[in-house]
């Protein structure tokens, strides 16, 4: 009886795995994006899984899944590190985005449903409500739930995996400058408009206002620089 037990626990464990490390991933990009772990920060996953309560192999799973996206330096034999921030790097991840995003706000534009536009209009909604409080951390966690529902609304799951590499490293750089250089109710009306634009199926406007929302975030990464060297 106690085999059998150990091996449907195990099975349980098994099953239930794929969310933990879902939930170990959410959770450790918010610590990366929001510079709770700073870069250059050295990880352990004893010591992750501890502060998550999760198990350790999620939480290798999800340390993983954040080294393929550039938030992470895995260094076999050597540590977990988290990656270093940079402004070169930055602008040309801005070039690739730009593309892509825009065809991602046609897609989504042409192809959600009806229940995905009931959610791109409370995104807006919220969004409005961010830029009305100057509220970072509600823009944060609604930019992550706005780039998830475009992927998602797209249907093209080789654009959905290519901006899946760049938007955690984007939500960083924007939580390390915004105070100093952005105009945050400006970017999160910027994002309301998108997601208007989608809810309403307006092709034509999804995409121009992808590329407002991009122009604004290019002068932002620009204008980082210039602070830099005040």
């Amino acid at each position: 009886m106690r085999a059998e037990t150990s091996k449907a626990q195990a099975a349980n464990d098994e099953a239930g795995n794929g969310s933990l490390t879902d939930r170990a991933y959410r959770e450790i990009e918010e610590l990366i994006v929001t510079l709770q772990l700073a870069p250059g920060a050295v990880l352990t996953e004893a010591v992750l899984a501890e502060r998550l309560g999760i198990g350790r192999t999620p939480v290798r799973e999800a340390l993983q899944r954040l080294g393929r996206e550039g938030l992470v330096v895995i260094l076999p034999r050597r540590g977990i590190l988290v990656s270093e921030i940079n402004v070169g790097d930055q602008l040309r991840l801005l070039e690739v985005r730009r593309e892509l995003e825009r065809l991602m706000a046609r897609s989504a534009a042409d192809r959600a449903s009806d229940a995905e536009r009931a959610e791109f209009t409370e995104i807006a909604e919220g969004m409005r409500a961010a830029a009305e409080t100057d509220d970072g951390i509600a823009f944060m966690r609604l930019d992550r739930a706005l780039n998830l529902l475009v992927a998602e609304a797209a249907r093209n799951s080789y654009a959905s995996r290519a901006m899946g590499l760049m938007h955690g490293l984007s939500r960083r750089f924007w939580f390390q400058h915004y105070q100093e250089v952005a105009d945050l109710p400006h970017c999160a009306q910027l994002h309301a408009d998108l997601a208007m634009s989608i809810a309403t199926r307006d092709r034509g406007g999804a995409a121009a206002a992808s590329d407002r929302l991009l122009d604004y975030i290019e002068h932002f990464t620009r204008a980082t620089l210039d602070a830099g060297s005040a």
